[in-house]
């Protein structure tokens, strides 16, 4: 008579068998995509929590037909088209409390297979998992598609290296209705982990150009017509609040350059910048975060190209 226990009821809204074993082939693939290395090497990335990968559904889901499992091997697959959604997994748990994500993806074709929860742990760096990850393959955008003549606001993140203040600024990007954002060469990954839960979906509504140089994306603005402004205290350095007193006009198609958390723009980056732009500080704080400076310089930009 066997100990071992029994395995779990399949829930009626997700595909069988249940994954139970961390090991199993897809899954110890997809925990690959953890770090830098095999996010490159695969050219996929992780995205987890029902919000995340309900947006990335809506985006891409319908361009994935049905995977299909062959005499319980869940490797076997039909072939796909190239971008999308590679994988799903749920617990059902994670079915019931979000059934409206089930249903969007069965509706796109997706299969989302059941996992046990101690099984998708090992696909999340957070300590309490969502119940929900996804696999997808990379959005790289050229900065040629993004940076054109009808452009009018485009975030740009130079040197920025934490994931959680790159994610917020992609969202608020995303809320401003910034036509794109680009992330340098030299800035952290957006697709780490980290930054995708941060960015709360808004990963896959806006454009993302990655992997370029800021000389390069300058140069390209400018022959789009757009000003390149620097978010940048020292002076010289324009007034946000009163642009007009020294001739900023913040109504013209612009690039935001934002830079390292801890350092701001080098010399040799805010050269690259038509004019630097300081937010007022009223109060007696020494500086603002990135995020939050960031925010308040992409808004301002956004009412004004609609006024």
């Amino acid at each position: 008579m066997s100990d071992s226990p029994a395995p779990a009821p399949l829930h009626p809204r997700l595909t069988g068998p249940v994954v139970t074993n961390p090991q199993s082939t897809r899954l110890r693939d997809a925990a690959k995509l953890l770090r830098r290395a095999g996010r490159r090497r695969e050219g996929r990335f992780l995205v987890e929590g029902p919000q995340a990968v309900r947006e990335a559904v809506r985006r891409h889901g319908a361009r994935r037909p049905v995977l299909a499992t062959v005499g319980g091997d869940e490797t076997a697959e039909q072939p796909r088209p190239d971008g999308g959604i590679i994988d799903i997994w749920a617990t059902a748990e994670a079915a019931d409390r979000h059934p409206d994500v089930i249903d969007l993806a069965r509706g796109a074709g997706l299969r989302v297979r059941q996992a046990a929860a101690e099984a998708l742990a090992g696909l999340t760096d957070t300590v309490a998992s969502q119940g929900i990850v996804a696999v997808a393959e990379r959005l790289d955008v050229p900065l040629a598609d993004v940076l054109t003549r009808e452009s009018k606001l485009v975030v740009v993140l130079s040197q920025v290296r934490d994931p959680g203040n790159a994610g917020t600024v992609l969202r608020v990007a995303d809320a401003a209705g910034a036509d794109a954002v680009v992330v340098t060469a030299s800035s952290v990954d957006v697709f780490n982990p980290k930054t995708v839960r941060s960015t709360a979906g808004s990963l896959f509504h806006v454009p993302v150009v990655t992997g370029v140089g800021l000389p390069e994306v300058t140069e390209l603005a400018r022959a789009r017509g757009m000003q390149v402004l620097a978010a940048d205290a020292h002076p010289p350095a324009h007034d946000l609040h009163v642009p007009w007193d020294t001739g900023l006009d913040l109504s013209r198609p612009t690039a935001w350059v934002f830079g390292n958390e801890a350092w701001g723009l080098p010399t040799e980056d805010r050269e690259q910048a038509d004019a630097a732009v300081a937010i007022p500080i009223y109060g007696a704080a020494e500086s603002l975060n990135l995020a939050t400076a960031a925010s308040i310089c992409i808004y301002e930009s956004a009412k004004s190209v609609r006024l």
